[in-house]
């Protein structure tokens, strides 16, 4: 669907966008992220032709970024952009012509989108008179109703409750089912985690990890488990070589521990000296977060990773 390639954007002395080069799969939930400045809305801006690059181009289903794909593409900006003395209705359907629906089929989308997000009541209603919450669920329909191809959310969750936020959460999932690609770019990563099938980490301008979400999570496991077992706890502090204890505390009338299997052991091996000293309840072995490997990666600006 889209093929970012080796894109550069200088504003004066500052350089939002080093050499970034990335690919977002038709159909899939792509999830932008970095931390503020990063460069993340200066490529969105690219990508939606508001600003061009000063150096490398965006392919866009096989053709050279232009115009013509402006209808085909759905924006939501971080910055919301509703006329706040406007009626609700009046200003779905002016936003629904300009992306060239008739103003017949843009009354028939407005009311199967305010239906299903019960916003029935809010057609004769002014933007200044809605919350936070309300003008995001306004934004968010204006965003889809032409039905684009490829939808760029930018903290599609700022203001909402958690009520709302996963009834927004289950439309993302059915316009992907319906076809739609989706760039996703927030801050809250469990959303990430459950959303996005491919993440691509933007620091200091630089893409610095790219990759299927399942394979960054395999890349960044550091053989590290959780323990729990009865017996006692000086049990797990006399084998440097073979684990590392990283924490050992009591919980309910057991006690849990957090261990990392030293390098070139088994946890099997683990487990062989554990069983004849303690009662084992239960392993699981810890999978970094999302939002563990966004820290992990940011902090470490040298690194590059690639799943």
């Amino acid at each position: 669907m889209l093929e970012i390639n080796h894109i550069v954007k200088q504003y004066a002395k500052h350089r939002a966008l080093d050499d970034v080069s990335m690919k977002v799969e038709s159909g899939k939930i792509f999830g932008l992220l970095g931390p503020n400045g990063a460069g993340k809305t200066s490529l969105i801006r690219i990508i939606n032709q508001i600003t061009a690059p000063d150096e490398g181009e965006i392919i866009f289903d096989g053709e050279r970024l232009n115009p013509s794909h402006i209808g085909r593409i759905g924006y939501l900006p971080e910055e919301r952009g509703l006329y706040k003395k406007m009626e609700i209705g009046e200003q779905m359907l002016y936003l629904a012509q300009l992306k060239g629906l008739s103003k017949h089929d843009a009354k028939v989308r407005i009311k199967h989108w305010f239906e299903r997000l019960e916003m029935q009541t809010w057609w004769n209603k002014k933007v200044e008179d809605l919350s936070k919450g309300m003008q995001q669920k306004v934004q968010f329909v204006a965003t889809v109703l032409h039905q684009p191809d490829l939808i760029i959310l930018d903290e599609p969750f700022s203001g909402f409750d958690p009520v709302n936020a996963d009834i927004i959460k289950r439309e993302i999932l059915d316009l992907n089912k319906g076809g739609a690609t989706i760039i996703f770019s927030t801050h809250r990563m469990e959303s990430v985690e459950e959303l996005c099938h491919h993440i691509a980490l933007i620091n200091k301008s630089k893409k610095i990890l790219d990759g299927d979400v399942r394979d960054i999570k395999n890349q960044f496991r550091d053989h590290t488990y959780t323990i729990q077992y009865r017996g006692n706890a000086e049990t797990l502090h006399d084998t440097p070589t073979l684990f590392k204890v990283l924490s050992n505390e009591p919980h309910d009338h057991e006690l849990v521990a957090r261990i990392q299997v030293g390098e070139g052991q088994t946890i099997n091996q683990v487990l062989s000296y554990l069983l004849p000293k303690v009662e084992i309840i239960g392993l699981q072995e810890v999978i970094p977060s999302i939002h563990d490997i966004f820290v992990k990666t940011v902090t470490s600006p040298n690194s590059v990773y690639h799943a």
